[in-house]
């Protein structure tokens, strides 16, 4: 725990300011389901809950701190609407918040954005353009909409309204699991984390109940910005956890976090794409890259699993073409699919005596691929490479010694 910690007088928001969010988003919020995962808690030897708001309305919790913020517009504001950016989750929160309203909302989207989530936001009923091909150019976009028309903006973290809404969550959590120990989430921006940890930071004062947050590795502004005491933004990387890509941390989101987080922890890109697979396999969860840090975290071994463990999955709006990439790299990881380069003398049977080597050994060859005009070629051989299904590490390794058993040289690809 981190020794400068304090999480008396907070800012932000009270808890009766976390109540009265509670009693309005329940007007569209549903209570996610708290499922046991056996699966996580014999691997780090406690009990281990998965906190479903995969499941919530929209796929994710952000229709909590969307539906809190516009509820508390006045007739004014509401006549004028709302506009929001993400590429996202995010933008079906406003956008269903604001259809159940009656407030007219407009959404700008990169204009990359995956098509399942254009779709979605456009049937919440809001009005959406496309501008920027990065994120900061469409929420610049955003912005001037909100100056040229008097439509308010709506943050996606950085407001206390918005963190009020997302710590509903937290005194959920404290309802289902009421000896909770150690709870672990995602963090982009930090809207969802701030909430959770000071809700249950006033909820529980008396209580040792230990916040870890997730971070991308290539995305993760908090690691930095809590080690100096202040925000330092960083250069974003290429992760496939883009719903917790965030450069900079939000100001009220970093305040609150300093003194209620006792961790900040990163994963992989190949450690989530690990945790989804785990999710779909032992808890039938379909869970996006984001939702699912905090699962990776425990897999990875960076979190220090303390009694009790709720792990939020924090959305579960994936694109299916999206899941099927991810998903062969979480078999990868896993070394559950193998891929191996294999230099062949070019001569008739090669190729049958590696097949038959790789069926001996159990393994179940589902590509091959061979070429004459391989780089490191020796000019009388061939290259083949074999995709191959194995049952992890243990057997994938027993497949590479079989086969450099009977005198070839394989290559593990990734």
């Amino acid at each position: 725990m981190r020794a400068e910690l304090d999480r008396t007088a907070l800012p932000g928001p009270t808890l009766d300011d976390f109540h009265a969010a509670r009693e309005r988003v329940s007007a569209v919020v549903q209570t996610t389901p708290m499922e046991v995962s056996r699966f996580l808690s014999g691997i780090v030897g406690v009990p281990v809950f998965l906190k479903a708001e995969n499941l919530q309305r929209t796929g994710s919790y952000k229709i909590r701190g969307a539906y809190n913020r516009l509820s508390q517009l006045s007739a004014d504001e509401r006549s004028r609407g709302v506009v929001a950016a993400s590429a996202g989750n995010h933008a079906q929160g406003v956008a269903l918040a604001a259809r159940e309203l009656g407030i007219a909302a407009t959404i700008y989207m990169p204009t990359g954005v995956a098509l399942p989530k254009l779709q979605a936001t456009r049937d919440y009923g809001a009005d959406v353009v496309l501008e920027g091909d990065i994120f900061d150019d469409t929420n610049a976009a955003a912005k001037a909409f909100a100056e040229r028309t008097g439509a308010t903006f709506i943050p996606p973290f950085d407001h206390a309204d918005v963190v009020a809404g997302q710590g509903t969550l937290g005194l959920e959590i404290l309802e289902q699991v009421p000896d909770v120990a150690t709870i672990v989430i995602p963090i982009g921006g930090g809207g969802l984390i701030s909430g959770v940890a000071s809700a249950i930071a006033q909820a529980a004062p008396d209580r040792d109940i230990r916040i870890i947050g997730v971070q991308a590795h290539n995305a993760a502004p908090y690691v930095p910005s809590l080690a100096a005491g202040e925000i330092i933004p960083v250069a974003v990387g290429p992760t496939i956890a883009d719903g917790i890509a965030v450069a900079r941390p939000g100001t009220l989101n970093f305040d609150i976090i300093s003194r209620t987080v006792d961790d900040v922890v990163t994963v992989s890109d190949d450690d989530i794409a690990r945790a989804l697979v785990v999710l779909l396999e032992r808890a039938k969860m379909v869970v996006e890259p984001a939702g699912a840090a905090g699962v990776a975290a425990l897999l990875a071994g960076v979190v220090d699993a303390v009694g009790p463990t709720v792990v939020v999955l924090s959305g579960g709006n994936i694109d299916p073409m999206v899941m099927e990439r991810v998903i062969s790299r979480g078999l990868a990881a896993a070394q559950r699919y193998l891929k191996v380069d294999i230099p062949l003398p070019d001569r008739p049977g090669q190729l049958a005596r590696i097949a038959e080597l790789i069926s001996d050994a159990n393994a179940n060859v589902v590509e091959v691929i061979h070429t004459r005009h391989g780089t490191g070629l020796l000019i009388n051989e061939v290259g083949i490479e074999i995709h191959m299904e194995t049952r992890g590490p243990v057997h994938a390794e027993l497949v590479l010694t079989r086969l450099r058993d009977a005198g070839y040289r394989p290559r593990v690809t990734s």
